[in-house]
């Protein structure tokens, strides 16, 4: 059984965010010490190892509730996990156009800026009127 501190260090997550989680339900509750302290098993570090990951792929809180919720109850198919993770990609890859276009305006921005002074600057030009924006950087995604 591990305590929170030393769950937290093997997971890499703040012990704040572990007791959230608890909160909110990602996490069930831990078991207690007669103390009143928390106590974790390996299937809890399993689990919080699990939404880290999923966290770090970028998944929402709700759809890692959703994936936790299927990884639960194993012998149901995986097409709505695997509905989840498409949903995610979509997401990500609307990000990187986004990200995208914001680098193309960002380059050019620079490449345009003579490095004369401030009057002239071609990034605080652009940065005041957004009409000077070449890219659709805010409509990709919205």
């Amino acid at each position: 059984m591990l305590a929170i501190g030393a769950l937290a260090r093997k997971t890499g997550t703040k012990v704040q965010t572990i007791r959230y989680y608890e909160q909110i339900g990602l996490m069930h509750d831990a078991g207690r010490t007669a103390g009143g302290q928390r106590r974790y098993s390996e299937k809890d570090l399993d689990r919080l190892a699990f939404i880290r990951h999923a966290r770090q792929l970028g998944f929402p809180l709700d759809s890692i509730r959703e994936l936790l919720d299927l990884s639960d109850n194993p012998a149901q198919r995986c097409d709505e996990a695997d509905s989840i993770a498409q949903r995610q990609l979509q997401q990500v890859e609307q990000r990187i156009k986004r990200l995208q276009a914001l680098r193309k305006e960002l380059k050019r921005m620079v490449a345009e800026c003579d490095g004369d002074t401030v009057a002239e600057c071609k990034v605080l030009e652009v940065l005041r009127d957004h009409a000077e924006c070449l890219t659709e950087h805010d409509r990709i995604g919205a």
